[in-house]
This record gives C-alpha cells, sequence and structure tokens, in this order.
C-alpha cells in the first residue's frame, strides 16, 4: 500500500497529512507545520526541515501539493510560491515523487465540484478518511491533496489497463 504525502503550503501554516491509499484510503496523520513570527527565510528553512523529519518518520511513496492559485496580491503569491519551493525540495531530497494538483482539481476531487469551500473540504475528507475529530482548515486541505492524488493515480492505472487491453497507447 503506497503512502502518500499531502502538502497544503503556507508561509505562516503549512497543513500536512500522510494517508495510506488502500481500498479505502486511510489517514496516518493530519497535521499542520505553525511557523512562529521570524524572518522569512527561516520560516522557509523551517519548513524543509520538519517536512523532512516527517518524511523520515511516516515514510511516504510519494508526495502531493497544491499546485499556486493565481492571487490578487503580488507579495502572497511569491511567499507562497516560496513555501511550495522549500516543501517541494524536502521531498524531492528524500526522493520522492512529487505530483501538483490545482485547487480546482482537488476540490472537484474531494467534493465533486470544483467551488467547494473549506468547511466542506472539511467534512468530506473527514468522511473519507474516516477522521471522528475536527480538523484545521490547512491540514484538511493537505489530507485533500493526498486523497486528490490518489484517486488521479487510480484513474491513471485504470486508463493504462484499459488502453493495453484495446491495444491503444495511455
Amino acid at each position: 500500500m503506497a503512502r502518500i504525502l499531502g502538502i497544503d503550503p503556507g508561509s505562516t501554516v503549512t497543513g500536512f497529512a500522510v494517508v495510506e491509499a488502500g481500498a479505502l484510503p486511510r489517514s496516518i496523520i493530519i497535521d499542520c507545520i505553525r511557523l512562529p513570527r521570524a524572518a522569512f527565510a527561516v520560516r522557509l528553512g523551517l519548513i524543509f526541515e520538519r517536512l523532512s523529519e516527517i518524511i523520515e518518520q511516516y515514510r511516504p511513496d510519494e508526495m502531493a501539493i497544491e499546485d499556486v492559485f493565481v492571487s490578487r496580491n503580488a507579495s502572497s503569491a511569491l511567499k507562497l510560491g516560496q513555501a511550495r519551493g522549500a516543501a517541494i525540495c524536502a521531498g524531492a531530497a528524500k526522493g520522492l515523487p512529487v505530483s501538483e494538483y490545482t485547487p480546482t482539481q482537488i476540490k472537484q476531487a474531494i467534493v465533486g465540484r470544483g467551488h467547494a469551500d473549506k468547511t466542506q473540504i472539511q467534512h468530506m475528507v473527514r468522511m473519507l478518511l474516516g477522521v471522528t475529530t475536527p480538523l484545521q482548515a490547512d491540514a484538511a486541505d493537505a489530507a485533500g491533496v493526498a486523497v486528490c492524488h490518489i484517486h488521479h493515480s487510480r484513474s491513471a492505472a485504470r486508463m493504462k489497463i484499459a488502453a493495453s487491453t484495446t491495444g491503444r497507447r495511455a
């Protein structure tokens, strides 16, 4: 069973989740890295260090991360991109394949429509993973990224099987 590390990057809070991709996905951990008020470079280093520790501890097979969305605030978008970069580097440094998904793809996979709100994501992640306790929004988003990756991987595998049985390329 593959383990997926889902990441919802942020420069003040980075959500993470490790989800096992069985017949029914199962959460191993769903949590957040809360960063101190410190210089931005220090926070980026902490994202890298903490995710590296999480990868060592939980041994995921793959990493999935939310892609940057277009923001009206250029400064916020740049900071988010840098936080994503620190997270991606942590996964790449540990040899994990990294997949990226847009917020719309994640919402579509979790809720069934691409314009769901945070509370809908939180509710559906809890239902899909059998979590009984409330989830912080960033942590739920990270779990949603992992579940989205599982859905996309399964779809790709089914398409590959279908293509091989019909003699077509996937």
